[in-house]
């Protein structure tokens, strides 16, 4: 078994080209986001879900910046993802969070671009949709309710997905005692936008994915994914079918929000290797619980 020490040397840290584009993506996810929020969905008194819906709500209730509660209420689980998913998500989420906080702050004065209710509800929907979408396709997230919601399935037989779900509908179900009760069934078109457009953009909302990675160094990948993502591997014995070669063929089951740490894992120890990955509808037993990571 390779040393967890040097496993941590061996790895490849990104390239500056990688991080750069990582930090672009996630910026312009951010600022979209803030568009989506200030420009479209706050003026018409209609909200987000998860911390983004809580955040709203306490920003027309007590007149403080809604930045400045997306920022601090999303700390927590800033903190719960550097310890659950690692640095490099948790550094990601910090970055987006705090992108999102500056430019709602900064978006705030400019005067909403209508006042038709539908039309600011599929717009808002669209660019918080596809800006979340961008966020986490390039490694981060802007709300802490996900990262929740991964710890609590660990003990509670409900998918991630359910209790999202669940946090959702408590979350817009309120904005009807805050603003009106048409504005909350609004707020529920505008989260089902954005749930939907986030599906175009990271291509598959799925809580789990499958992994099957094929490498000459399936020791040091198997084992990275072990220690890195507290994830468990599976290694199967392959016969390459034009060359007759035997090869060792890694599985794992992962979350959508480990994908971007795994393909950097993979790319780290074989530029080379080939990588598949599928969506996974459901899983049960074995041992996909998430380990401690070390």
């Amino acid at each position: 078994m390779t040393d967890l020490t040097q496993l941590k040397a061996e790895h490849k840290r990104l390239t500056r080209v990688q991080v750069l584009a990582r930090a672009i993506g996630i910026f312009v996810g951010a600022v979209l986001t803030a568009v989506g929020l200030e420009i479209f969905l706050v003026p018409n008194k209609v909200i987000d879900g998860g911390i983004v819906g809580v955040s709203i709500m306490l920003s027309h209730v007590t007149g403080i910046s809604l930045g400045l509660f997306i920022f601090i209420l999303n700390i927590p689980f800033f903190y719960l993802g550097y310890k659950q998913i690692g640095k490099t998500f948790a550094f990601s989420t910090l970055f987006g969070i705090t992108a999102l906080s500056i430019f709602t702050a900064l978006f705030h004065p400019v005067p909403a671009f209508t006042a038709d209710i539908l039309l600011a509800t599929g717009f808002g929907g669209m660019a918080v949709g596809v800006g979340g979408g961008l966020v986490i396709r390039y490694g981060g997230a802007l709300d802490g309710t996900e990262i929740l919601a991964i710890l609590i399935t660990k003990k509670t037989p409900f998918s991630v997905g359910e209790i999202i779900m669940f946090f959702n509908i408590f979350i817009l179900g309120t904005a009807g005692f805050v603003f009106s009760w048409d504005r909350a069934m609004y707020s529920i078109l505008a989260y089902v936008i954005a749930f939907k457009s986030i599906d175009v953009v990271v291509q598959g909302l799925e809580e789990s994915k499958s992994a099957w990675i094929i490498s000459d160094h399936y020791q040091e990948i198997g084992d990275a994914i072990l220690h890195r993502l507290g994830r468990g591997v599976t290694y199967l014995e392959g016969e390459g079918a034009f060359s007759g070669d035997n090869k060792k063929v890694i599985f794992c089951v992962i979350t959508r929000l480990e994908e971007a740490k795994l393909k950097d894992i993979v790319q780290g120890f074989d530029s080379t290797a080939f990588l598949a990955l599928a969506d996974i509808s459901e899983v049960r037993g074995g041992r996909f619980k998430k380990k401690d990571i070390h």
